[in-house]
């Protein structure tokens, strides 16, 4: 059997467990050009939430009684293709399912001896890819430049912040807790982390970042941009890559309207602020791949993985993952990992 996990309907407001619905059908044979997969590895990612909502965005919404969208690691069992053979592993936007048949032109490769698994949905996957492409294309970090990364803890703030440091960048972290933010220092090597559930945020952030910010790396929105509007400096850039504050709002957010500010800075300070999607830019998933690869085994980046064992949790660790639970990159164990 295959089992499945649906958009039962849309969320309004935060996600709830009533808005998936889990099934089971025969699993389908492959035609021709096609494999059937096991899954291993799921990943859980913010962007969900959009996918659920019925609007015009830069990708297709999810539709009722269809599959929820995600990538994963997964190994072949059948093979009608001649790009897999059974047993070779593989990644694919593939979905919330344990046994799927899909076009095999859909799936890339995975090398197992490479590194474990799970990395190939996570540093060296679609997060890792996120953070090189921003990073590289709009960042542009120079050496003694000053960082700040909203979720510094998670699967894309974290190799954002330790490329920084490859650059030679002083790089201040914006986490949820001091456990995160304790974690960011101690083993990513940031030079500051700030709790935003600080009462004296702002302040401490200011007092972080003495020569004002360079470059502000959005992963938040909220409360974290507007501690850091007030200490851009000029010709700062803003690689916008997510807004998960803002993602269960059903309403805009209450309070004085900031916009004409905003855009009084980006023109008297003449900052750059870029919205960017990864899948637009996976022509450099191998390049940034190879980069992340070499970081990695030089030491220069480590990373942290928050595994959920079961595919039937994964409802509830997707709401988690929007109120902060998770520690890392969220993944979804849903079968045995046969290279463990």
């Amino acid at each position: 059997m295959n089992t499945k996990i649906l958009l039962n309907e849309r969320p309004h407001g935060e996600p709830t467990l009533q808005n998936f619905k889990t099934v089971k059908e025969d699993i389908r044979e492959p035609n021709d050009g096609e494999v059937l997969l096991k899954t291993i590895y799921m990943s859980l990612d913010p962007y969900m939430r959009g996918r659920m909502n019925d609007a015009k965005s830069y990708a297709k919404a999810v539709e009722i009684g269809d599959v929820m969208e995600a990538g994963a690691l997964s190994q072949v069992i059948k093979s009608k293709s001649n790009d897999f053979k059974e047993g070779d592993f593989v990644e694919g936007r593939t979905g919330w399912q344990d046994n799927p048949t899909v076009d095999a032109k859909e799936l890339r490769k995975i090398d197992p001896t490479m590194a474990p698994l799970s990395t190939s949905i996570g540093v060296l996957g679609m997060p890792g890819t996120t953070a090189y492409v921003g990073m590289h294309n709009f960042a542009k970090p120079q050496k003694g430049e000053t960082i700040v990364v909203s979720a510094a803890s998670g699967a894309v703030g974290a190799t954002v912040g330790q490329i920084g440091k490859i650059y030679g960048c002083r790089v201040v972290g914006v986490a949820g807790s001091e456990e995160k933010c304790n974690f960011t220092k101690s083993e990513l090597g940031f030079d500051e982390c700030v709790n935003y559930k600080d009462p004296d945020f702002k302040d401490k952030l200011k007092l972080a970042c003495p020569n004002g910010v360079d470059i502000y790396w959005e992963n938040v929105g909220g409360i974290t941009f507007e501690a850091v509007m007030p200490i851009l400096n000029d010709y700062a850039r803003i690689p916008v890559c997510g807004l998960i504050s803002l993602y269960n709002a059903t309403s805009l957010p209450e309070g004085k309207d900031r916009l004409p500010l905003l855009f009084r800075q980006v023109l008297t300070k003449r900052m750059m602020i870029k919205g960017f999607i990864v899948f637009n830019h996976y022509d450099q998933r191998e390049e940034s791949i190879i980069a992340l690869s070499k970081w990695i085994q030089e030491g220069k980046i480590k990373y942290k993985e928050d595994f959920v064992d079961g595919l039937e949790n994964a409802p509830n660790a997707f709401i988690g993952l929007l109120n902060g639970k998770n520690f890392g990159k969220l993944v979804v164990k849903v079968n045995r990992d046969p290279t463990i």
